[in-house]
């Protein structure tokens, strides 16, 4: 796992891994001829600096984190966050918990589905069969008790990787997203 940490380390701070790099190389030779200046600048730029793919590179890696170390027990990070959101609502509907979770209603459909499957939530009956609120079963409740542990080696790997200056800047931009929606 420690060899593991230290490749992404070299890939956050170039932006690509060795086989990447060589690729990225070729291909750049290849095209830098059929290439004008200005297009090779607008490449360089967002190669350099698009947020939006370290963000993403990020992402994948830390939930690979938490995602392994949740394995044994049968459910993703992403799962484990939907059972901890219905937990604390008690009773979860559908569009508070996408909301909540900046989810779209597939995707929150899609996840809860093997939940209920493997017992751990249930669908309450409601006024509206539309809407199927669920709550979170006594065999969910210790799923999620199980999963502390593999939770706090996860947290503790992305802790590492993000490091203190890194916390304290995801915990800032994570509280201007409190109350905004995304789009689907």
């Amino acid at each position: 796992m420690v060899a593991a940490s230290l490749r992404w380390r070299f890939v956050f701070k170039s932006g690509l891994d060795h086989a990447d790099n060589c690729i990225y190389n070729y291909c750049v030779s290849l095209n830098e001829a059929n290439m004008d200046q200005p297009t090779k600048s607008c490449i360089d730029t967002i190669a350099k600096t698009c947020i939006g793919v370290r963000l993403r590179l990020l992402n994948r890696v830390i939930t690979g984190y938490y995602d392994e170390a949740l394995r044994p027990l049968g459910v993703r990070i992403g799962q484990l966050n939907i059972l901890i959101v219905t937990a604390k609502l008690g009773l979860a509907r559908p569009a508070q918990v996408c909301e909540i979770l900046q989810l779209d209603t597939s995707t929150l459909s899609r996840n809860v589905k093997p939940l209920q499957a493997h017992g751990w939530l249930e669908v309450v009956p409601g006024e509206d069969a539309r809407e199927q609120p669920f709550r979170l079963t006594p065999k969910g409740l210790r799923v999620i008790e199980k999963a502390v542990p593999a939770w706090e080696e996860a947290q503790r790997q992305a802790t590492e990787l993000l490091g203190d200056e890194g916390l304290v800047l995801l915990n800032k931009a994570a509280k201007k997203l409190a109350g905004t929606k995304t789009s689907s």
